[in-house]
């Protein structure tokens, strides 16, 4: 067994899953990745969190950063870290999420920031290819919301 010395610590992240419900369907926000790796994938507004820094304070400062958005209230909702899921190391994500309603999106108008280099909303039942493994997050994050578990 490896000592304290040995032992590696991973990187933390966050990602906020925002949906949106719609007349006949949700939609979820994501940003066009700008930079490494997955550059131009498009992928959940989310980042680092900075050290010491509470991690839902993390996702809002990424979601407003990434989308210029604030929302009134996240649900932290699952810990993903199965390695290999970031190239650039091993790293641990915090996922949480928000609810909109069809009123609130309306007066919502993201748009791109930091290192997004696109925003938008997709139908949560027909998304393009995402980095990482945000399919994974979106899928867990909306099975949680439509089953209120």
């Amino acid at each position: 067994m490896p000592g304290d010395k040995d032992r590696q610590k991973p990187s933390v992240t966050v990602d906020i899953v925002l949906l949106a419900r719609q007349a006949a369907h949700t939609q979820v926000l994501l940003v066009q990745r700008r930079k490494p790796p997955f550059a131009g994938r498009w992928a959940l507004p989310g980042g680092f969190v900075d050290p010491y820094e509470p991690l839902e304070a993390a996702a809002r400062r990424e979601l407003q950063e990434e989308t210029g958005l604030e929302v009134a209230h996240l649900d932290q909702v699952h810990a993903f870290g199965d390695p290999g899921r970031d190239p650039r190391g091993w790293t641990i994500s915090i996922a949480f999420l928000a609810i909109l309603e069809p009123a609130a999106t309306d007066a919502l108008h993201p748009r791109a920031g930091s290192d997004a280099a696109n925003v938008g909303w997709f139908d949560l039942d027909d998304l393009p290819p995402l980095a990482f493994d945000h399919d994974e997050i979106v899928a867990y994050a909306a099975q949680r919301w439509t089953t209120g578990a």
